[in-house]
């Protein structure tokens, strides 16, 4: 197999699972509904219905973060070891909803349950924006700048370098914090579309379509705003082994000119408003979180291929053009790649034990008797 062949290969298998994780998010996004007015019994068909969920958000995390060391060491070393204060903030927040699932209904716990619950809402909120943050660089770039030769500095081996903040700059631009919220309300419109399919208590799904409603038409007026800001924005074209030019409406001309991903794209959008507005609707109707999902996981696909393919620059050096990261650039050694490929055949046998234990794991409705652990 071509180096080439390899390095799409590895980044749609990282795009895959990159999509996963936007959509494992309503586990987040539910997280950030249980400080708002619901009942006490409510709250824990939230927790008790969420609490089945969350380890495979954070295992998909972890995955995700592991694809992108072995196969792209280099972003990893970049992103991962230069801009560490925003990366511990989201995996603080993480260990804050693995703690509080653990220990809020522990007997004899010191903070009580409603100190996990503030954990939790942390997480929801500070993982959805900052993850969006992290992803928002690879469009609209980053502080940053590679030098090669450093590796021999005695004093100071360090390949990468970065803005004295170390990451967090990137929370203070706005297009980063504009994708943070909207993905942001998307958990938060797919945790309303699953809970409302696995709840079964009348009156709090007809709570639950209400806020499908306005947390969807949030989220679509964000998306919206999202995609003007990224199909009017410069990018970074490869134009040989290490040099980037830049141009004007780049990811404009990534979607006209990657068909495959633009088809995947429109469907999913259509995919995703179905699940919204089917909810919204019909009443009687509970099946909007496949559509979505299904919808949420093609366009995430999508914008990773819009991001990384046409010899596009997927993480943008803001200070130095020609540091900028691409899949030709920051790949690992063609032998670890065909090594990898040879292990990733196991990932539909992966795919197909998780999507038992979830019909397992669902086969038995929450309702207002469950304890939500």
């Amino acid at each position: 197999m071509e180096l080439e062949y390899l390095q799409d290969y590895w980044w749609l298998l990282i795009a895959v699972l990159g999509a996963l994780l936007v959509f494992l998010l309503f586990v987040q996004g539910g997280q950030t509904m249980l400080f708002q007015r619901f009942a006490e019994t409510e709250r824990t068909m939230i927790i008790g219905s969420l609490g089945k969920k969350w380890e495979l958000t954070f295992t998909t995390l972890v995955v995700f973060g592991g694809a992108f060391f072995a196969s792209f060491p280099l972003f990893y070393s970049t992103s991962f070891g230069g801009a560490y204060w925003l990366w511990m903030l989201i995996l603080f927040s993480f260990v804050l909803q693995a703690v509080s699932y653990e220990f809020r209904r522990k007997p004899g716990n010191l903070f009580g349950t409603r100190t996990y619950d503030c954990f939790l809402l942390i997480n929801g909120c500070v993982g959805c924006i900052l993850l969006g943050v992290a992803v928002g660089m690879m469009f609209f770039g980053a502080e940053f700048t590679v030098s090669m030769g450093n590796i021999l500095d005695h004093g100071s081996p360090v390949i990468s370098r970065w803005a004295p903040t170390h990451g967090l700059e990137a929370i203070a631009c706005w297009k980063n914090l504009l994708l943070g919220v909207t993905v942001l309300m998307l958990a938060r419109t797919l945790a309303s579309l699953y809970m409302l399919n696995d709840i079964a208590d009348d009156a709090f799904c007809a709570k639950l379509r209400r806020q499908t409603a306005v947390n969807g038409i949030v989220f679509v007026a964000l998306f919206l705003a999202f995609l003007a800001v990224l199909l009017t924005q410069r990018g970074l074209t490869q134009t040989g082994p290490a040099t980037f030019e830049w141009t004007d409406y780049k990811y404009l001309h990534n979607l006209l000119a990657l068909w495959p991903a633009t088809i995947a794209f429109a469907a999913g959008v259509l995919a995703v408003l179905w699940g919204i507005g089917g909810t919204m609707l019909r009443k009687s109707w509970r099946g909007g979180i496949w559509w979505a999902g299904a919808g949420t996981i093609l366009v995430i696909i999508a914008l990773f291929c819009y991001a990384g393919f046409n010899s596009t620059a997927y993480y943008p050096s803001l200070l130095d053009p020609q540091s900028s990261l691409s899949i030709r650039n920051s790949s690992s050694t063609k032998f670890t790649l065909t090594v990898m490929s040879w292990v990733s055949v196991i990932v539909p046998f992966v795919a197909a034990y998780i999507i038992v234990a979830w019909r397992k794991m669902d086969s038995v409705k929450v309702t207002a008797t469950d304890s939500g652990h």
